[in-house]
């Protein structure tokens, strides 16, 4: 969080959200009418804040439920600590439970869902400090990936070395080198720990890079140059647009 940051949110073809972090707040009303599917990675705050206040902000606005994707452990987070008629109001019995602004749908790892568009899109399981997925979109331009949150993890590669091609992959650096040790406790990479991972990858996507620390940005970018060397690789910032 700072001047023009925000947390995590990736905004698919107007109609699909995977995460709802604080970028979601860049959104119009018009827009954040227009999703209809919403993928959670993980219940951290950073990736689930944005859908408390969204669900708020389309009450009366929206005919059906907006359909939050997300593995069971995640749903019982959210049901427990946020729509809690505590912390939030319970968006999935408002208006009432027959026409809530907002359902819950679990999902299997490895398991694929048609969302809308005909994308195919499949959660994967990674290693963080709670139950995490990432996401696979396949559509017919190409293929998008997305770690969320993540440490080494040899399920990540298992699976985007089994789609039959990797266009994009969406991966975290949260902390510089300097910060092995608090990256390896909280699951998160560093440049020199993603780049030894990136050698069992059989593909050669771009690489989008997320979540680095505010204030470490410089360092992490600096730290890149020689763990990614050989690599295509772009620093994700607001409001970037991704094509496939």
């Amino acid at each position: 969080m700072g001047p023009d940051l925000r947390t995590t949110s990736l905004l698919i073809d107007d109609r699909i959200l995977i995460d709802a972090g604080s970028g979601v707040g860049d959104l119009s009303l018009a827009e954040m009418s227009a999703i209809k599917q919403i993928y959670l990675t993980h219940s951290h705050l950073d990736h689930i804040c944005g859908l408390a206040f969204m669900a708020d902000n389309l009450f009366d606005l929206v005919e059906d439920p907006i359909v939050v994707h997300a593995l069971p452990a995640t749903i019982a987070a959210l049901r427990a600590h946020i729509f809690n008629w505590v912390i939030w109001p319970d968006f999935t019995e408002l208006p009432d439970k027959q026409n809530p602004i907002m359902s819950f749908k679990p999902v299997e790892p490895l398991v694929a869902e048609t969302a809308p568009g005909s994308l195919q899109v499949t959660p994967f399981p990674v290693h963080h400090t709670v139950p995490a997925v990432g996401y696979s979109v396949l559509g017919d331009s190409g293929v998008f990936a997305f770690s969320g949150d993540t440490a080494a993890s040899d399920t990540l590669w298992t699976h985007l070395n089994a789609l039959p091609r990797l266009d994009k992959l969406m991966i975290e650096i949260a902390f510089p080198d300097e910060q092995a040790e608090l990256g390896a406790a909280s699951k998160h990479f560093t440049p020199s720990s993603l780049g030894e991972q990136l050698q069992k990858l059989q593909h050669r996507p771009l690489l989008l890079l997320t979540h680095h620390k505010p204030g470490s940005e410089a360092l992490i970018e600096s730290q890149c140059v020689r763990a990614l060397a050989g690599w295509d690789y772009h620093h994700l910032h607001r409001g970037d647009l991704i094509e496939i």
